[in-house]
């Protein structure tokens, strides 16, 4: 994620509100997550797609390396010739 810039990049609701549009348009325009505030305090973030989809990816793909370092620790390893097996018999189950 960008660094977000205090000057430019935390917005009030009720002014947020008032330029939904041009919010939309810098998100976009320069990948900057946007903050808004309601009574001064955060209650929301506006993301670019991107950015969101981003945040996404990186999310499955760090849960996915975790899972394979539990599984590691946990001894469900296997070996270049029992891979090899299993795939060669999900192949041949795919075929019938």
């Amino acid at each position: 994620m960008k660094t977000i810039h205090i000057s430019s990049d935390i917005i009030p609701l009720g002014e947020f509100k008032a330029g939904i549009s041009s919010c939309l348009k810098k998100v976009q325009a320069t990948g900057q997550p946007l903050i808004i505030t309601q009574n001064g305090r955060p209650a929301g973030v506006l993301l670019s797609p991107a950015e969101y989809d981003a945040l996404a990816y990186r999310k499955q793909f760090t849960e996915s390396v975790e899972r394979g370092l539990a599984a590691a620790e946990s001894g469900e390893v296997y070996g270049k010739e029992e891979v090899r097996a299993m795939l060669a018999t999900k192949k041949t189950s795919r075929k019938q």
